[in-house]
């Protein structure tokens, strides 16, 4: 639903009436921004369809759940039990028979689940050719540990408006990561921002949930805040702000990314197990795993790894 301005325009309408005068001004030459960053496009691309592969794939599995509701008591009764990818896979293998109603379900729920399979592969080749383009355009953010869809949403959020990351600020703002000061008497507080980009906001709101529940950092921090009264809704806002400060610079700098390639390598030439490892450092061995092969980055623990393992 759009909103009312001041002067009763929409927010289509003024967001149409911006772009109309950015357009002017780039043809008079005295436009001062930098055009959009045509570097990102195939990474806008990707991102773009994979996401309608997700919505695609939601809408089918609902029509299963759907179908499922309202069909026969012994197709509901073999199938309905079943969750997540059993039932896809019971679905796609069955031979559709017995009287006419029973065969139009079941032929409509086996069209279905090979919809949801096909479009599980298609999102899963978009994912690494995301992953690949996102990593060959800033190998930074995603060595900081974000995500292939993640990163791709936020670096099509800065390449779409490189006029306005001037300041972590601005950027912080563009992303709706602002605090609002929301006082009244003599409480002093601020709340969410509900401006910005909301789905660039959504990709800081992920890096938070993600961080407080597996970084040893940020669940402390979280817990300090805690226990100092905030609820979780203004530590997520904390959180988020903090990460669009950081964020900010894996966009606008050039990061050095450790080099990770030879940990493995130096681990298996000494014949020391991801277990042993993990032991010494305090951590899981998915974390070590992980780290090795540079889906998550932790330079402290890298550093400390790498010394370690060339005097064990």
């Amino acid at each position: 639903m759009s909103t009312i301005g001041v002067e009763g325009t929409s927010s289509y309408g003024a967001g149409f009436t911006r772009a109309a005068r950015a357009a002017r001004a780039a043809l008079s030459g005295r436009a001062s921004s930098a055009p959009k960053d045509d570097t990102v496009a195939g990474i806008r691309a990707l991102h773009n369809a994979a996401r309608s592969a997700v919505k695609a794939r939601t809408a089918a599995l609902n029509q299963i759940t759907n179908l499922l509701v309202t069909a026969p008591e012994a197709v509901r009764a073999r199938f309905g039990r079943l969750k997540g990818t059993d039932r896809t896979e019971a679905l796609t293998r069955l031979r559709p028979a017995g009287n006419a109603v029973h065969t139009a379900v079941l032929t409509a729920l086996k069209s279905l689940a090979r919809r949801v399979k096909e479009l599980t592969a298609e999102h899963d080749a978009l994912t690494k050719a995301l992953d690949s383009q996102a990593t060959a355009h800033n190998p930074g953010l995603r060595a900081a540990g974000v995500g292939p869809d993640t990163a791709a949403q936020l670096l099509v959020t800065a390449g779409g408006n490189p006029d306005r990351l001037r300041t972590e600020a601005s950027f912080a703002a563009l992303c709706g990561a602002t605090p609002v000061p929301a006082s009244s008497g003599k409480t002093n507080r601020h709340r969410l921002s509900r401006g910005g980009d909301r789905d660039a906001n959504a990709a800081l709101y992920r890096i938070a949930l993600v961080r407080m529940s597996s970084n040893a950092r940020t669940r402390t921090y979280t817990a300090r805040q805690t226990a100092a009264g905030r609820t979780k809704k203004e530590i997520i806002r904390l959180l988020k702000r903090a990460i669009a400060r950081e964020i900010f610079r894996y966009l606008t700098t050039t990061v050095t990314v450790p080099g990770i390639t030879n940990l493995r390598p130096l681990r298996q030439a000494r014949n020391i197990t991801l277990t042993a490892v993990a032991q010494h450092f305090g951590v899981w061995p998915t974390t070590i795993s992980r780290l090795e092969r540079g889906l998550s980055r932790d330079d402290d623990l890298a550093h400390a790894y790498r010394a370690w393992i060339q005097t064990a």
